[in-house]
């Protein structure tokens, strides 16, 4: 049975299928988020499958290898930076958890950790981030009833956990 969960634990330490990389368009080692994952990988083996796709759309997402992460897979998800909500922000942060599960799918992976895209260095406002995940991923699961899959986000700061379950119970 497919469900959405919220756990205090380093997205690189998740022994799921798949962990989403909050990934810019260029697919390079960036900080936050990004940077953990491309040292916990592997920088050189990670940066090169990455140099290999040659980039990625916003509201995109792609797949490597997860090297030397306990996860199989890294699914490189573009969320959008932030300016003032009128940029077609929304759709785009909705879009790259989408295709983001669409991949996850398609490879036959039945468990994906997510961070919460766009809401560290890319300004995302923090209920708008979690309402836009957690809709992606329930909307996925209600149009997806013959596939299970298990989401976890991973997220370290007990604030930011707070606003997830708090948006959780209201979405789901």
């Amino acid at each position: 049975m497919s469900s959405i969960d919220i756990k205090k634990i380093s997205i690189t330490k998740l022994d799921t299928d798949a962990i989403v990389n909050a990934a810019n368009e260029g697919l390079w080692q960036g900080g936050g988020v990004c940077g953990a994952i491309f040292r916990d990988a592997g920088s050189q083996e990670l940066t090169k499958a990455c140099n290999a796709i040659g980039g990625c759309k916003t509201g995109n997402a792609v797949i490597t290898p997860g090297f030397n992460l306990p996860a199989k897979y890294v699914i490189h998800a573009v969320g959008p930076r932030w300016t003032d909500g009128n940029h077609d922000e929304p759709k785009l942060l909705y879009s790259a958890y989408k295709q983001s599960l669409i991949l996850a799918k398609e490879n036959k992976l039945h468990s994906i950790g997510f961070p919460l895209i766009s809401a560290g260095i890319f300004g995302y406002p923090l209920d708008g981030a979690w309402r836009k995940a957690i809709q992606a991923c329930n909307d996925f699961i209600k149009n997806n009833l013959d596939y299970d899959i298990k989401i976890i986000f991973a997220v370290l700061d007990d604030k930011i956990i707070a606003v997830g379950e708090k948006t959780l119970k209201d979405i789901v």
